[in-house]
């Protein structure tokens, strides 16, 4: 009988996939590569670390509960390609790794999105990432201009990558039981936008800058971030973005027009 990992701690936003059909289609969705380098992040009691060592070259695990770790680090011994580490996500180099590395993860739900910002500002040493989030997330993420869903999120990670929606997963999945149902969302990373930390925080200040004020127009958001009339003109007429529109009506190649056309702030 195989042992059972530790029980999930509630603290950490420990749910553990239970469905092996759901974790064969997330491996079929990263697309892994023999030759392929894997970062997978909370990889739990190991169940999709397996399938994951036995479709890619290498396997790095960033587990932050030690309990975890130990248990993986006792019954995966088989396989040679995993390497098992007691990591904070929201402190690991995730620039350090391995060029053009496959990130696959199921993102705890308190913590998700400033795990996905920490990745996405080192995209430039990933070709994809695979994310199981809470559902509500998910659709954030490939959420269009003039929807609901369309905000700070949908255009730092749109900006960056192409993103698909994969599949739904139920809160029946998940041991134990969350109190929400999950997405999982695959994302290719542009590789024309594998900008400067420099430059991306930039177009990051300018993004959150619009929609700090969901209901203001762009002109007055802009102007509370301190933003002269004068550049905002000069940006205005640069660009052909009128600034009496609102952050939620622009599409992704806009907000980088008035990146450029703004300055530094």
């Amino acid at each position: 009988m195989t042992p059972l990992p530790p029980y999930p701690r509630k603290r950490l936003g420990q749910h553990f996939l239970i469905d092996p059909n759901l974790l064969r289609k997330i491996v079929g969705l990263a697309d892994l590569q023999s030759s392929d380098f894997v970062c997978e992040i909370g990889p739990g009691g190991g169940a999709l670390t397996v399938l994951l060592c036995q479709a890619a070259q290498h396997v790095l695990a960033l587990e932050v509960d030690p309990r975890m770790v130990e248990f993986l680090k006792t019954e995966l011994t088989e396989y040679a390609n995993l390497n098992v580490q007691e990591q904070d996500a929201l402190k690991f180099p995730f620039d350090q790794l391995e060029p053009s590395s496959v990130v696959v993860a199921n993102l705890p739900y308190n913590i998700s999105t400033p795990i996905l910002f920490r990745l996405l500002e080192a995209q430039h040493t990933m070709s994809r990432m695979v994310l199981m989030l809470q559902l509500e997330v998910a659709k954030r993420l490939v959420a269009k201009p003039g929807s609901k869903d369309y905000g700070v999120l949908s255009v730092m990670v749109q900006h960056l990558a192409e993103v698909k929606f994969g599949f739904k997963v139920s809160r029946q999945c998940f041991r134990p039981v969350p109190d929400v149902d999950s997405g999982v969302v695959r994302l290719d990373i542009r590789q024309d936008r594998k900008e400067q930390p420099e430059d991306l925080a930039h177009f990051q200040r300018t993004v959150r800058a619009a929609f700090g004020q969901r209901r203001k127009t762009l002109l007055n958001a802009f102007r509370s971030a301190g933003i002269s009339d004068q550049l905002l003109e000069r940006a205005e007429q640069g660009t052909g973005i009128s600034l009496t529109r609102r952050a939620e009506t622009l599409a992704v190649q806009e907000f980088r027009n008035l990146s450029m056309a703004l300055p530094r702030f």
